[in-house]
């Protein structure tokens, strides 16, 4: 249940990628116009996790939830029934208002429900599933826009935000025991509070440039495949879904490794295998020895990386504090598409797509590692002065 609470944000993310020339002709609109309902919904599903991680540490994770995905279901239908492009924009944002509690909610019930080690497992399901969202819907979103059209992408998001609702509202307990009070000096309160932890800042943005940079590679993908390596368009769902398994062998490298290892050592050994395939990728590019093998080999690896690394550093973020898990997994969410979001704009700067995104791979994978050192020593750091304190009063 909570796998299709969090897919079904992520996979309206990209798609209706492959329809936008189909929906740009029947409403006469420009490209920019089109483009509009994917920079959107991004920034929808970015900005509303906000919301709902406060709300739902007030009001109880499982009402906020039902709200979110009516909102996306009923969305959805809007969408698919649009007569022109700013029905449709408007549309789509409520689409990603509502979709983001998916993102925020299912991640602060599974830190509601686990301990640290256990936590990490199932969070490595729902990182896979956000990551693959975006890698296969494109595919999918052209099947059926190829059959039935582009509105059908919409009635298929709607059907299945509505089989989720459905299911959430009949099986999902409560799992947190909601503080009643919803104040607008209590949300700033708690972000301030979060904004001002360098443990917390220093795992959520290394965990975003871990994990959502490779939007930047999904995002060049054609124009590498089709421009520079001359390959068929068809390929590049096949290549995108090679990474995805990446990142699945990385999560699941996590589950079996977590009671093994430390979790620290885990993401910082994953993203260093995130890094060295970034920079390996910058150099063969730069050397001209690029090949659908080279690129697509080191990418995959690179996913591997991100797999491994992502639950750790999330389950490391929203462990901090227990008062304000909600809080912490909305502003998680936020700082993870935000990032993923930038990578994407910055990889269309430059005449070579494949160079701009090795570059944002190795300066967003190597920020990352940064983060997740910072982090981990100022953890450090606390638990060493926490001991001295006891051992003083103690004395």
């Amino acid at each position: 249940m909570l796998v299709l609470i969090v897919i079904s944000g992520t996979l309206a993310m990209h798609m209706f990628v492959p329809a936008l020339p189909d929906a740009a002709r029947t409403f006469g609109a420009s490209r920019s116009a089109m483009q509009m309902t994917v920079s959107i919904y991004i920034l929808g599903l970015a900005g509303g996790q906000l919301v709902y991680g406060p709300l739902s540490d007030s009001m109880g994770r499982r009402p906020m939830l039902i709200l979110g995905l009516a909102l996306y279901t009923v969305a959805g239908f809007v969408a698919a029934l649009s007569a022109d492009v700013h029905t449709l924009v408007a549309a789509r944002l409520f689409q990603a208002l509502g979709g983001c509690a998916g993102l925020a909610l299912g991640r602060a019930i599974v830190r509601d429900t686990s301990q640290s080690n256990d936590a990490v497992a199932k969070l490595a399901i729902l990182n896979l599933m956000m990551m693959v969202g975006p890698g296969l819907a494109p595919l999918l979103g052209s099947g059926l826009s190829l059959i039935f059209g582009w509105r059908s992408i919409f009635l298929f998001l709607a059907l299945l935000g509505g089989v989720t609702l459905m299911f959430t509202w009949y099986l999902l307990p409560e799992t947190v025991r909601p503080i009643g009070n919803i104040k607008i000096t209590t949300l700033a309160s708690d972000y301030t509070l979060l904004l001002r932890s360098p443990s917390f800042m220093g795992f959520a943005l290394g965990g975003g440039c871990a994990t959502t940079s490779i939007y930047s590679f999904i995002a060049a993908a054609p124009f590498i495949v089709s421009s520079q390596l001359h390959r068929s368009l068809g390929e590049v769902g096949l290549y995108l879904s090679l990474l995805m398994v990446g990142m699945g062998m990385g999560n699941a490298i996590t589950r079996h490794l977590v009671h093994r290892f430390t979790i620290e050592r885990l993401l910082i050994v994953g993203n260093a295998v995130s890094v060295l395939s970034a920079i390996v990728l910058l150099v063969v590019t730069l050397a001209s020895w690029l090949t659908i093998v080279s690129a697509i080999g080191l990418m995959f690896v690179f996913g591997i990386g991100a797999g491994t690394a992502s639950p750790g550093a999330l389950t490391k973020a929203l462990s901090g504090n227990p008062t304000v898990i909600g809080s912490a997994a909305g502003l998680y969410g936020f700082i993870q598409m935000s990032v993923g979001a930038l990578c994407t704009y910055m990889v269309g700067f430059g005449h070579n797509p494949t160079l701009s995104a090795a570059i944002v791979l190795t300066v967003t994978a190597t920020l990352g590692q940064v983060g997740f050192w910072v982090a981990i020593g100022w953890d450090r750091l606390t638990i060493r002065h926490i001991g001295t304190l006891e051992i003083v009063c103690s004395k």
